[in-house]
């Protein structure tokens, strides 16, 4: 009987128990709930990819990669290093970064570019959030440029509105229709936003070989002077470059100046040549100022 009425006891006197508790445990519960929540986005990111580029981009990193594997191309070296760095350590960009690389198949335009991924995304190429277009495997027939358009704009205006650090890589662009290059150019340019959507923090960019011609010659002429290639300066491929590319036409008959918007500097680059032999390949850089300075 005692047995009995000391449960009853302990029964009634539960209740009181968890009342007196309950305030601090919720307490405890409501602010682990609310640490977890703040702190989530940052240990989420950790083990998976976000729109945000991994950690800070570091310029030593990016230098160090740029320096350890690609070769022959100083000039090119300098302009990504500083025009890739300086957007993304500046939180409010006025316009998009964009990249033009110039210069014969095989020169490492692909790889710089993989290069600029990885070192901004830990999934480089492979990530959500760098997107690569092809000409002549994405936009293949020139009676769909219309739908072509259509969709492109509908494509990138999606990804930036999911992430507005969006990487957008187009190759062979002297074999894309300009019309397809019109319809980009809108989010290249100075506007806080177009729809709704601000582009300024996005980065575009073209691998072309048009002007890859005129690169080769001015590389042979300094080899033939005597020179070294390191020699070779920015001014000494802007205007060959610039005129190359007007003169060139792409498979659709469109100078290929026709497809890079006005106002872009034009820092060049250079072909990859060894002491002895020259190798007939060149890569140039066209790239566009950042906020904080120039790509140059």
């Amino acid at each position: 009987m005692k047995l009995g009425r000391a449960a009853l006891g302990l029964l009634l006197l539960a209740p009181l128990a968890v009342r007196a508790v309950e305030p601090i445990s919720l307490g405890l519960a409501l602010a682990g709930v609310l640490t977890t929540y703040i702190s989530y986005p940052r240990l989420y990111c950790l083990f998976a990819e976000c729109c945000s580029p991994k950690r800070s981009l570091s310029r030593e990193a990016l230098q160090k990669d740029l320096d350890s594997k690609l070769f022959g191309q100083h000039l090119a070296k300098k302009v990504i290093l500083n025009a890739v760095f300086g957007f993304i350590s500046n939180p409010k960009p006025k316009k998009p970064l964009t990249l033009s690389l110039h210069g014969w198949t095989g020169t490492g335009k692909n790889f710089v570019s993989k290069i600029i991924a990885e070192n901004i995304y830990k999934g480089g190429l492979n990530s959500d959030y760098v997107h690569l277009f092809v000409a002549t495997l994405h936009f293949p027939h020139i009676s769909n440029i219309t739908l072509y358009k259509d969709q492109l704009q509908s494509w990138i205006r999606g990804n930036v509105s999911a992430c507005a650090r969006s990487i957008f890589i187009f190759d062979e662009m002297d074999k894309m229709h300009a019309g397809l290059i019109d319809a980009i150019k809108p989010y290249l340019d100075y506007y806080d936003n177009l729809d709704g959507v601000s582009y300024q923090k996005a980065i575009f960019i073209f691998l072309s070989n048009a002007g890859a011609e005129r690169i080769t010659d001015v590389a042979l002429d300094f080899w033939r002077s005597g020179k070294q290639r390191e020699e070779i300066e920015l001014k000494d491929m802007e205007h060959a470059l610039s005129v190359s590319a007007f003169n060139n036409k792409n498979t659709t008959g469109t100078p290929a100046s026709r497809k890079f918007p006005r106002g872009w500097s034009s820092p060049g680059n250079l072909p990859t040549c060894e002491s002895l032999v020259p190798r007939l390949h060149g890569l140039s850089v066209l790239g566009q100022p950042v906020a904080s300075g120039t790509a140059a």
